[in-house]
Order: C-alpha cells, then sequence, then structure tokens
C-alpha cells in the first residue's frame, strides 16, 4: 500500500499529499468529511468515477488539482482526515481476542462502498459492516473473498418493467487496491487444483480501517480460458464454475493467509461457500501425520459458521457427479475425497445424495450460528436431520444482525444526534443508556433532522427517476411528472431489497384500488422501490413487470418512482430519508434482514412482518407489525397480508403522520420515532454484533468462550 500511495502523491501536489495514503484505506469512506473532501476536487468527476478516490486523483488534470491545493480550506480538511485515518490506525489492538492470531473472516461478497463493486446485498452488505465495525473496535481480525472482474450485473428496465442485465469490466488497477508479490518480487499466488486444472489465484489486497481484505483473483495468464473465469462474475448461473468459486475461495483462501503468514485463532466462515476451507485444513493435518478422524477434529475447533438463510437459493446443492468432477481434488488433498464430499450431503448415507456447502460448513463448525433469534428457531427444525435427535437439541445459536452506524446515518440525522448524544457515543452505540439522550431531543429539533432527510431523498428521487425514465424512452410526461410531483413534505414510504418472490414485492399491488386512493387521497403518500432480480429468476422478473403495469394510472406517475440499479451508491440516501420502511417477506423466510434497521436509526418507522429481525424488534410502540404465522395456502395469506398492510397505512399509518400541532409538527408521531430510535439503536447496532461475536462466538471453549 505504501508504494502505491507514494506512486500516486507523486502525481499530485504536495498540498495534497496526505490524500494519496488515504485513498488506498477505506477508512475514508465512513469519516463525517471523508466523501465531501474528495468531492470537493471535483464534484463532477467524482461522481463518474463512482467515489473512487484512486480514480479522482489518478485521472484528474493536473490544473483541476493544483486550484483544489490553493484553497487553504480544502488543504486543512484534507490534512484533518488523514490525520483521524493516521490515529485510528495507530490504536493498540482490543483486549481478549490474541492480536497476533486474528480472525478470519472468509466470504463470497463484501459491500464496502461502491467503488469496490464485489458485492451484490444483503450478504455482501453485513460482511462490509462487520469489517468495519471490528476496525472501529480494533478487533484483530482479516477477512478474504474474491475479486470479481465484472462483479454483480447492472439493472436496465425497458416500458414493460422486464429486467435486463449487463456487467462492466472492472479493473483492479483503476480500484483502491493493490496486488500483492512476494519476496522474490512476482505477483503473490496460490494454485488451487479445479476438476483437472491447477487454477493460479493472485492476491489483491484492500484495507477497510485496520482490516486487510484479500482477493483472490483467476484472471492470469497462467489459466486456461475457463480457469481465467472463475471469479468474473459474482452468483455466475453456471454450477461448475460456482463450484470453482467455492475452491478459489475456501481452499484457496487458506492458502493465501499461509502464504502471508497469517495463524488465525479462528476462521469464521459467513455462509457456505467458503466451506471448503476445512478441505485445507484437514490436508494440511493429514500431511502432518494426523489420521483424517484427528484431522477433521483439528480443523472443526478452528471454525465457526454462520448461515444467512433458510431459502434453497441460499443453500444450494450440487448434483454428485458434477461435484466430483469440480472438486475431487480439492478434496482429494484430505485422503478421503469421497468421506469429505459426503460431509456435504443432508443424508450422509445416501451415496448419490446431492451435496452443498452449507451441510459441509454445519458439520465442519464447532460454533454454528443464525442471525435472528426467530431464525434460530427456523434453522434448527430445517437442519435437525443432518444432527438428529430433538429440534431443541440442535447445535444452532443466534447472532442478531447489526448494522454499521456511521456508515448508515445520513448527515441530517448524525448532526442531531451528534448534538444530544454525547461525544464519542458511536464507540457506545450498543449501550441502551447512550440513546436514553434522544428523550431530550425537542419536536421541532427532531422534525426539522427528519423534514430535511426526506427533502434530500426526494432531490434525488427526482433527478434519478426522470433519467430512469427517459433512458427507458418513456414518454416525456412521464419522466417530467417524476421531477414536479414529488413532494418533500409528504409522507415517503420506502422498499427496496433484492427482489426474491418470498419478498412480495406483489403484496403492494395486489388491491390496487385501495393504493390509488391512498396515493391520491387528501392527504396523500408517495412510494419508492428499488431491486434486482437475479438474471435466473424470472419468477421475480415477473413481478415487477405486474408492477409496472399501474404505471398507466395517471395518479401513479408522480407519487411512485422505482429506482434502477440498486446498489449502495444510493441506498444510504433511501434509508436516511423515507418516513416509513416496509417489509413484507413470507414468513418464516426473512433470516433477518437489515435494511429496516438502518431506516430505524434514521428515525424512520417500520412497517413489517413479524419474521427475521422485527420478530424481536418490535414491541407495540416503536412501529407497526403484520403477523408471522406460516401458512401453506400462500394466496389466502398473500390476501390477508395485503389487506392488513392496507389496514394499517388507511387507519394508523397516514392518520398519525398527519396529526399537526398549530405550528404542523407531528408529535404523536414523532414520539413513536423517539422510542423506535432507543430501542433499535442499541439493539441492532453492529457495535453490539461484532461484539457478541467476540466474546460468545470466536473463543474456543477452552479459553472460556461459548
Amino acid at each position: 500500500m505504501a508504494a502505491a500511495a507514494a506512486a500516486l502523491a507523486d502525481r499530485i501536489p504536495a498540498e495534497l499529499a496526505p490524500l494519496a495514503r488515504v485513498a488506498y484505506n477505506y477508512r475514508w469512506a465512513w469519516a463525517d468529511d471523508g466523501p465531501a473532501v474528495f468531492a470537493d476536487i471535483d464534484a463532477d468527476r467524482w461522481a463518474r468515477v463512482g467515489g473512487n478516490p484512486v480514480r479522482l486523483l489518478s485521472e484528474t488534470d493536473l490544473r483541476t488539482l493544483e486550484a483544489a491545493g490553493a484553497r487553504p480550506d480544502l488543504v486543512a480538511r484534507a490534512e484533518a482526515l488523514a490525520h483521524l485515518v493516521d490515529g485510528d490506525l495507530a490504536r493498540p489492538p482490543a483486549e481478549g481476542l490474541p492480536a497476533d492470531r486474528p480472525v478470519a473472516f472468509l466470504c463470497a461478497e463484501f459491500a464496502v462502498h461502491a467503488s469496490l463493486p464485489i458485492y451484490s446485498g444483503g450478504l455482501g452488505v453485513l460482511a462490509g459492516d462487520i469489517l468495519k465495525e471490528a476496525s472501529d473496535l480494533a478487533l484483530p481480525m482479516v477477512a478474504v473473498g474474491l475479486m470479481y472482474r465484472t462483479g454483480y450485473f447492472h439493472q436496465r428496465l425497458d416500458t414493460r418493467g422486464y429486467q435486463h442485465e449487463f456487467w462492466l469490466d472492472s479493473d483492479p488497477e483503476r480500484l483502491p487496491c493493490v496486488p500483492l508479490t512476494g519476496e522474490d518480487g512476482a505477483p503473490l499466488s496460490v494454485s488451487v487444483p479445479v476438476d483437472d486444472e491447477d487454477v493460479v489465484a493472485r492476491v489483491w489486497r484492500a484495507d477497510v480501517g485496520r482490516v486487510p481484505l484479500y482477493l483472490l483473483d483467476t484472471d492470469c495468464p497462467e489459466n486456461s480460458t475457463v480457469g481465467r473465469w472463475i471469479t468474473s462474475r459474482l452468483y455466475e448461473g453456471i454450477s461448475s464454475v460456482r463450484l470453482a468459486q467455492y475452491a478459489v475461495l475456501g481452499f484457496g483462501g487458506v492458502q493465501v493467509l499461509d502464504r502471508l503468514g497469517i495463524e488465525p485463532s479462528v476462521l469464521h466462515i459467513n455462509e457456505g461457500h467458503p466451506a471448503l476451507a476445512l478441505a485445507e485444513l484437514v490436508g494440511r493435518a493429514r500431511d502432518a501425520g494426523a489420521n483424517y478422524d484427528e484431522a477433521w477434529a483439528g480443523a472443526r475447533d478452528r471454525l465457526v459458521f454462520t448461515t444467512h438463510t433458510p431459502v434453497p437459493a441460499g443453500n444450494e446443492t450440487y448434483d454428485p457427479a458434477e461435484a466430483r468432477e469440480m472438486l475431487h481434488r480439492v478434496a482429494g488433498a484430505t485422503g478421503e475425497a469421497e468421506r469429505l464430499l459426503a460431509t456435504g450431503r443432508v443424508d450422509h448415507g445416501d451415496p448419490e445424495g446431492r451435496i452443498g456447502m452449507t451441510p459441509l460448513a454445519l458439520r465442519g463448525a464447532r460454533s454454528i450460528n443464525a442471525v435472528s433469534r426467530r431464525h434460530g428457531e427456523v434453522a434448527r427444525e430445517m437442519w435437525q436431520p443432518l444432527f438428529g435427535g430433538d429440534v431443541a437439541d440442535v447445535p444452532i445459536t443466534h447472532v442478531t444482525n447489526g448494522v454499521h452506524v456511521p456508515t448508515w446515518l445520513g448527515p441530517p440525522m448524525k448532526r442531531l444526534l451528534d448534538r444530544h448524544l454525547g461525544d464519542g457515543w458511536l464507540a457506545r452505540a450498543d449501550d441502551p443508556t447512550t440513546w436514553e439522550a434522544v428523550d431530550g431531543i425537542s419536536d421541532a429539533e427532531l422534525w426539522e433532522a427528519r423534514t430535511e432527510s426526506r427533502r434530500l431523498l426526494v432531490d434525488f428521487i427526482r433527478e434519478r427517476s426522470a433519467s430512469d425514465r427517459l433512458r427507458r424512452g418513456e414518454p416525456t410526461g412521464y419522466a417530467e411528472a417524476a421531477q414536479v410531483g414529488f413532494d418533500p413534505d409528504r409522507l415517503t414510504i420506502g422498499f427496496a431489497r433484492r427482489l426474491a418472490a418470498y419478498k412480495r414485492l406483489n403484496l403492494l399491488t395486489l388491491e390496487p384500488e385501495r393504493g390509488v386512493r391512498l396515493l391520491t387521497g387528501d392527504p396523500s403518500l408517495q412510494f419508492v422501490f428499488a431491486g434486482k432480480a437475479h438474471p435466473l429468476d424470472e419468477g421475480a422478473k415477473a413481478i415487477l413487470s405486474r408492477a409496472f403495469e399501474l404505471k398507466g394510472v395517471p395518479q401513479v406517475a408522480d407519487r411512485v418512482a422505482f429506482l434502477e440499479d440498486y446498489d449502495l451508491s444510493f441506498a444510504g440516501q433511501l434509508v436516511a430519508g423515507c418516513d416509513l420502511w416496509v417489509n413484507v417477506p413470507r414468513p418464516p423466510e426473512e433470516a433477518s434482514g437489515t435494511s429496516g434497521m438502518k431506516a430505524a436509526i434514521n428515525g424512520a418507522l417500520n412497517l413489517s412482518v413479524l419474521d427475521g429481525w422485527w420478530a424481536e424488534a418490535y414491541d407495540g410502540g416503536n412501529g407497526w407489525a403484520i403477523d408471522g404465522e406460516t401458512d401453506p395456502d400462500h394466496d389466502a395469506q398473500d390476501a390477508r397480508h395485503a389487506g392488513a398492510l392496507y389496514d394499517l397505512l388507511e387507519q394508523q399509518v397516514v392518520p398519525l403522520f398527519q396529526e399537526r400541532t398549530a405550528d404542523g409538527i407531528p408529535v404523536a408521531w414523532l414520539t413513536m420515532v423517539r422510542h423506535s430510535l432507543k430501542t433499535n439503536g442499541p439493539a441492532f447496532s453492529a457495535t453490539r454484533m461484532v461484539r457478541e461475536y467476540a466474546t460468545r462466538i470466536y473463543p474456543s471453549p477452552g479459553d472460556g468462550g461459548a
């Protein structure tokens, strides 16, 4: 990193040189003034490079850079930012876990920032938040993932609302990361046996505050065309390529740590994708003279596993012949290939049963956790066949997800909470007493912050929605409706997440007449939607297309917006600006969800099915709830839940928002907002989550851990 930063510093004016080393560490991304410092150099170019500081400083013309360096205010801010980052990195590591044996966190995707496009959705966002929080807490941690050359797809809709996908190449040389080299100066790489090819994976490093993130990349000249494709796309549709990715991530990930001289105290397998780390660990122990059972026990003692979803798409299984073809040499490193692969079967005794990474991780980890209390209940029942005995005895606990507050807190609410919660309150975000101070915020102050947040969002919706509509080839009148129709003072409702069938976007359109009445009533409201369907999920695409059929209703054009290509670049604006966040998954398929947590810390209220995190968050006074009972009759359940949703909107949400004092302040609404902040803020912060992992999950039983 130092060499890359020095080369970048040589290219820019000396006054801005401190920004060169800041550009190569994502710690700037959650500093109060971090993004603004870079944006103020050249706002237009900052937008064009997607918030990539390395590209900004590398590609901005010298005259513009010199003009920025001649501004004393900007130079002072740049120096202050560099000082903050340097000071953060210089802190001693936290006590409790060995500083010389960090936690190794392995995951298929990481959403650290939009400028590092190696993520798709919730799993990556959660992983990115964990790295940031580990850095904030000075927790010894390293991370391992894959350097996807084209990443996840980008989304465009046609005039019928049908989703089309495209991919953009991402050159790692232009990202805030560096290729690692060995002592001989050659690229640092590992070799992973995939099918009959020894696939070479070189290693890149990106820094997330104090946490190094190592990314494996198979786009190397030593590999075949197929080998080079392995790390091309995230969640590639070809099953054999996905199996190859798992081999590179898990088996190769352990090799990378060894090449770097890192001996982790524990490996945290985040979802099943990296589970083939077990094969490398067992193989090493066999090479050292252990028998298979001894080697397995030793490897198992080093792994903890977090399962993130009960839906089949997150727990894929593979034809055993295909798994053997792609993984026979990875599994063979253990000396007993069939035995290792059999561990990935739900039915351990079925020689032709399908093979999955989740069962392998479940059997191969000493500690297993779900991501909410209810998900823990669902996971124990779901995976009981693997363990036998009573469901209550299945060894799956839970650590409920949380969100990285500095990342997801919008500027208006951040300024407000900074004034009232005390110095250093973010380090105490998991302490309920920290949030009690919101009772001291006046109605006027709180409403002003919420109004400013909503207006910022409406400005964004107007611009983005009009642009999306024009790009699709919609009539200009329809595009103009977005610009003039959205009202910064109107109740704004958000729904943004991955578009899978179980997320039930269709619920919002099951009673279109009631929906139109709400949109056009007095008072009226407005909806903003966003989300991507997986390229192979035609059912989810069809749901989106059916929702678009309503655009022909004139009253909908200036009250409803679907924002294309949902990603980190504008997710924060949505959760910060909406007044109400709606989440209506089919229970019990929502493991946790985090978008509602992000909205809650910004002073939005939640209306959600009692599933995932909301099942333990809702207390009757911090939002609204729809029953979370399971029902095999999905059509009947959908009709019931759609009716309940509209009942709540009509009878409770809208009247409460519109109940105003003489000076226009919704006092009763703000009372609920305060209660939501006090209950949800500490309980669903990443500070609480990561501390729970550090104290309850990561320590081995011999060290006093759980």
